[in-house]
């Protein structure tokens, strides 16, 4: 674990169909990749309800089925609106997985001759999950944020801000929407990744 802080480059209200949130853009000590929190409420008033949601354009923006990543953002922007206190965490760079746009357009084509998800990373010789939570652990830091009810199906999360100095004390779980087109990659979230929840 590093104790640097995240850098705060810059802050403004966000207006949202949720509510209003104090939106942070944010960067991590050494990186010049930008991330986004949304903030709503006095952080320092209890245990804030956290989501650390992984950019996926795909899911997110595009309403793609393959995957529950946009319904799981739209939810936790929802459930957070709710709370007292409560942050998104949207970590950039993490398509895919981590891999990348092209490498993840590549990894679908290869699930559509039949591989699952793990299996088609693996086939392009990249690795099934690249993605690093750590800078959510220090903007929560930063934010003197240093326990969360953090709202995941996926125990890395949970491990990554443990790790990152921010204790876990709930794990509230993200129920997903199954249907015929991600059937399949819930499942092998499930089965071969150890997400938690109902399906992933």
């Amino acid at each position: 674990m590093t104790d640097a802080p995240a850098r705060v480059l810059a802050r403004a209200e966000l207006p949202t169909r949720y509510g209003p949130f104090e939106m942070l853009a944010f960067a991590e000590a050494g990186s010049d990749v930008e991330h986004l929190a949304l903030v709503r409420g006095d952080l320092s008033a209890g245990e804030p309800l956290v989501r650390v949601h992984s950019e996926c354009l795909t899911g997110d923006v595009l309403g793609s089925r393959r995957c529950d990543c946009g319904e799981q953002l739209d939810r936790a922007l929802h459930l957070v609106s709710a709370e007292p206190a409560g942050v998104v965490v949207y970590l950039r760079g993490h398509e895919g997985r981590g891999i990348g746009l092209a490498a993840k357009v590549r990894a679908y084509a290869l699930q559509e001759a039949g591989l699952d998800t793990v299996s088609a990373n693996l086939a392009l010789g990249l690795p099934v999950d690249a993605r690093s939570y750590a800078p959510a652990a220090a903007l929560l830091r930063t934010l003197a944020v240093t326990s969360v009810r953090l709202l995941t199906n996926n125990p890395d999360k949970v491990a990554a801000l443990r790790d990152g100095g921010v204790a876990c004390t709930e794990v509230v779980s993200m129920p997903s929407v199954v249907h015929r087109d991600n059937e399949r990659y819930l499942a092998t979230k499930r089965t071969r990744m150890g997400h938690l929840g109902l399906t992933g």
